[in-house]
């Protein structure tokens, strides 16, 4: 097992790494091209032809709501696909930070008066009536 000094140094570089990151976008860019079917169409008449095209998409999936996305404009291409490399980054280095955190947690030793176990929670001392002062019965 390494040193507890080592593992909180590497989460500590982990961390500043992290920080490096930038701008970061969640999702995937799919390109896209279509046939509009116009007999008159000289692109997509032409044997061999994807037809119209390409056109950009970027995509991603958001809890609740399904799939989003846009379209992109060309010039907008370079900067989203940086983007979406930046998240892989962070999402790998997020992952390796909590392997590391985990390591610590196991790592580090338990405080001598936490040895005891917790109360449970919803548990009460004492019941309700021998909180309250009792009558004597007659």
């Amino acid at each position: 097992m390494q040193l507890l000094a080592e593992l909180e140094a590497r989460r500590a570089r982990l961390f500043e790494r992290l920080a490096g990151t930038g701008d970061f976008r969640r999702g995937s860019i799919s390109e896209n091209w279509r046939r509009c079917g116009k007999p008159s169409c000289r692109r997509c008449a032409q044997p061999g032809s994807r037809g119209h095209g390409p056109r950009w998409l970027w995509t991603r999936t958001v809890p609740g709501r399904g799939t989003i996305g846009r379209q992109l404009r060309a010039e907008e291409l370079g900067k989203v696909r940086a983007e979406l490399e930046n998240y892989q980054r962070f999402a790998a280095l997020a992952e390796e930070i909590a392997e590391v955190s985990e390591a610590i947690c196991e790592a580090r030793p338990v405080p001598a008066a936490a040895g005891q176990a917790p109360e449970a929670e919803g548990q009460k001392r004492g019941s309700a009536i021998s909180s309250r002062r009792r009558r004597p019965r007659r």
